[in-house]
């Protein structure tokens, strides 16, 4: 898998996006918008991932597409997330990082 640079950001520092419970092709949507946003404003964010339960592979697609498409941190992921992650071998491309501080200072 192949990144490129993230697209210019407003300055500043990154959102913090931190949502919570399950996420699947019924409920990612609002989700989805939200970050969406978030790269377009500000060409990233921190995803504090440390509160949902459950994702799916519509869930995995999104982080991966948003990891090409900008900056994305993802901080503190619960359990859940982290074993979805590793099952697909995608802890070696997403930058994951172990508090949302830690993941505002990389």
């Amino acid at each position: 898998m192949t990144t490129h640079q993230p697209k210019p950001a407003t300055p500043g520092p990154l959102p913090v996006v931190a949502p919570h419970g399950d996420f699947d092709e019924d409920t990612l949507p609002p989700l989805e918008a939200r970050i969406r946003e978030a790269v377009h404003v500000h060409g990233g964010l921190i995803l504090d991932a440390g509160n949902i339960t459950f994702g799916d592979s519509t869930f995995l697609r999104l982080l991966l597409s948003t990891h090409q498409e900008s900056d994305l941190r993802i901080a503190a992921p619960s359990p859940a997330v982290t074993r979805l992650i590793s099952i697909v071998g995608a802890d070696q491309v997403l930058r994951i990082h172990p508090t949302v501080e830690a993941a505002r200072s990389a």
